[in-house]
């Protein structure tokens, strides 16, 4: 299904890059290109270079030096789980921590263009659509395998990732092609790897209780994209009457306060509002990305206590409940 997204982009909300609802299916609209300084990409190229990656000569995208960054901070992460944490479930029906990591296998190795595994039959009952098909049928492959083994695959078909995209023509990241947010740049694309690999790895942070990599330039473009959407969620998900206004206060790594007021007839973003907020939603950075990406739904979030809701509650609880846009 493709829905109006924020500012008009398009958004393909179930049916891209994921196996069920809600979890990993995909991703937001958004057209904010984080530009980072050259120390990040430096500490990038250097870190893949000392895994035996072909570091090449080409473009300089500041995308590809954060997906790299990203891939890191996962390996990282994964070299410390313990047997029993590669089996433990995620918030992603069916799967566990690793096959967050064979689904990351699969869409880059897609990517690059390798041969799919044959499709499943039957399918399990948390997939509901092709695409998720797809994705199970590279996560399916990888369950017979321990979880170093698969991080070992990971760790080559990222190298491959980086090597081949440092050797793209700069022209290349211009060019308009498909992704799950619509027909895009591929560096738009490229941004988009980036936030799926950021939360996957939130994913495994939280089934295994190791909090982290909370801040960072990967973390800071995927909770901008994150934030890009709230106007979408406020004006067509809850359907927030007209002058009405919404504020997200978000506490912790990267917190901040995103206020979203109606305007003839279309929510948008603003820097402040001209009197108080019609509703306010108060919550953790983390239960914010974990209810934009439908890890936890807007009454389990209250029930737990993990979001206070202000002002107009009504209109607040149905944002609340709107927030798993990313499906």
């Amino acid at each position: 299904m493709v829905r109006a997204g924020p500012g008009g982009v398009r958004i393909v909300v179930p049916a891209a890059w994921g196996p069920a609802r809600p979890g990993p299916g995909r991703w937001p609209a958004g057209r904010r290109v984080v530009t980072l300084g050259s120390g990040t990409g430096k500490l990038a190229r250097r870190t893949h270079a000392e895994k035996g990656a072909a570091v090449t000569t080409g473009t300089e995208e500041p995308v590809v030096a954060i997906l790299a960054e990203e891939w890191d901070a996962i390996d990282t992460l994964a070299r410390g789980l313990g047997d029993a944490e590669w089996e433990m479930p995620s918030e992603c029906p069916g799967w566990t921590v690793r096959d967050l990591l064979s689904h990351l296998i699969g869409i880059e190795r897609v990517l690059l263009g390798d041969p799919p595994p044959p499709p499943l039959d039957p399918l399990p009952p948390h997939v509901e659509n092709e695409v998720g098909a797809r994705n199970e049928a590279w996560v399916a492959a990888r369950r017979a395998q321990s979880g170093p083994a698969v991080l070992e695959e990971f760790r080559a078909v990222t190298a491959r990732r980086v090597a081949e995209l440092r050797s793209l023509p700069p022209a290349r990241f211009d060019e308009i092609g498909p992704s799950p947010v619509g027909e895009v740049p591929y560096r738009e694309f490229m941004n988009v790897r980036v936030m799926d690999s950021w939360v996957h790895e939130q994913d495994i942070r939280v089934a295994t209780g190791r909090p982290g990599h909370d801040s960072g330039p990967a973390a800071q473009l995927s909770l901008d994209r994150l934030c890009s959407a709230m106007p979408f969620v406020v004006g067509k998900q809850a359907g927030a009457p007209e002058g009405a206004s919404v504020r997200f206060e978000l506490h912790g790594p990267l917190g901040r306060q995103i206020d979203v007021v109606v305007r003839d007839g279309r929510a948008k973003a603003v820097p402040s509002l001209d009197e108080q907020p019609t509703a306010v939603l108060d919550m953790a950075v983390e239960v914010f990305w974990r209810l934009a990406c439908g890890r936890v739904d807007g009454q389990a979030a209250r029930v737990a206590g993990l979001v206070t809701a202000t002002g107009d509650t009504e209109l607040a609880f149905r944002v609340l409940d709107a927030m798993a846009f990313m499906i």
